[in-house]
């Protein structure tokens, strides 16, 4: 049976004296001492990076487009595009087109605005964007998780299971490896135990050191559960965490604070609250797209405005969709009063028609 998970972080300052196995113990003591020295360097360089140096190392990033802004993805060191592409399609269904050549579209129109990074959390996902970056995957960066086949499922809770995971997903999408391995975790993360957290953590070592995974990380919707794992785990790079046009940083005891001190790369899942953001239904004749973009736009700008948040990650169904996000980029980032209350009554509304399965949203409007 799976040791007890630390609750709190005095009882992880001390975890060295409870009763773990040796293996774990080892693990950690030799992972995290190696992790922590790669982050001290990391944040050194950060601090003397020129800004000449700084423009030449962005204008190299994948489908690098100038009127593109571009955010460091934390200690990965990467530069991605200040809004980016989310895995989901929801609502894809009203384009009159053939799916296939639907992803296809959007994922050029990215590329050519300069948005260069795919996040795709389950398996239909991965072989989708995967076959519309056929012949061309250096121009793209491009997360992987196999929510299916992972931590959430008991079955995948050793290194060994979740190797073979990612191994056969690396083969059916015909990847030799991936950008990001972002394990999705369960939300409460803090429902994993101890030991699961360790064997994970194991895994994601496992497939940078094997090049199968650049860069490792985790998706989950506890905000504690991401505090512990990124203060007594070195090694993680990355976060996906819940960030709305309703979401502010906490006054006091901030995730964001642990993010920055340990200089964690975040991207921002549920922007527009799984689309209770919009009146209409996202299609282009839509009577509500107008007012609905404009919504959208606002969102993000508001979202930007906190430096931690590298990028959101709305799912985007139409080339139309991914302009409208590269214009929210050039807007203005600070909302004027009247935008501001326009959002706010916006926001309202969405908080106000949050589907009974997105609930848990309202949890996440201090972080």
């Amino acid at each position: 049976m799976d040791d007890e998970f630390p609750q709190d972080p005095a009882s992880i300052k001390h975890a060295s004296k409870l009763n773990w196995s040796g293996t774990r113990r080892t693990f950690i003591r030799n992972t995290s001492l190696i992790a922590a020295g790669a982050v001290t360097g990391a944040l050194a360089s950060r601090g003397h990076a020129s800004s000449e140096s700084t423009e030449s190392a962005i204008s190299k990033t994948p489908s690098y487009n100038p009127d593109m802004e571009y955010r460091r993805l934390g200690k990965t060191g990467l530069w991605i595009s200040a809004v980016c592409l989310g895995g989901h399609w929801k609502r894809v269904n009203v384009m009159n087109q053939d799916f296939d050549k639907n992803r296809l579209d959007v994922v050029n129109r990215c590329m050519e605005v300069g948005i260069n990074y795919i996040d795709a959390c389950c398996r239909s996902e991965v072989l989708a964007y995967s076959k519309a970056l056929a012949g061309r995957r250096d121009k793209m960066y491009m997360a992987l998780s196999y929510c299916g086949q992972e931590v959430r499922n008991e079955k995948y809770r050793t290194t060994k299971k979740l190797m073979e995971s990612l191994d056969s997903l690396l083969a059916e999408s015909k990847q030799e490896y991936t950008d990001l391995w972002r394990i999705t975790c369960f939300e409460p993360g803090g429902k994993h135990t101890f030991n699961t957290s360790c064997e994970l953590v194991a895994a994601l070592e496992k497939a940078k050191k094997q090049g199968k995974a650049r860069f490792i990380g985790i998706s989950s919707h506890d905000r504690q559960w991401h505090k512990m794992m990124i203060e007594y785990f070195p090694q993680i790079e990355v976060i996906l965490l819940p960030y709305t046009a309703r979401s502010k940083v906490a006054p006091k005891d901030s995730l964001f604070d642990t993010v920055k001190k340990h200089d964690i790369g975040v991207f921002g899942i549920k922007p527009f609250a799984s689309n209770s953001l919009f009146k209409g239904s996202s299609s282009p004749d839509d009577p509500n797209a107008e007012e609905d973009n404009r919504r959208a736009r606002l969102a993000i700008r508001y979202i930007l405005c906190n430096s931690a948040i590298t990028a959101p990650i709305p799912g985007l169904i139409s080339p139309a969709q991914v302009d409208n996000m590269a214009r929210a980029l050039k807007e203005r980032r600070q909302l004027d009063v009247a935008e501001a209350a326009e959002l706010e009554q916006a926001v309202d509304e969405m908080w106000a028609g949050l589907p009974e399965n997105y609930q848990w949203l309202k949890n996440w409007e201090y972080v």
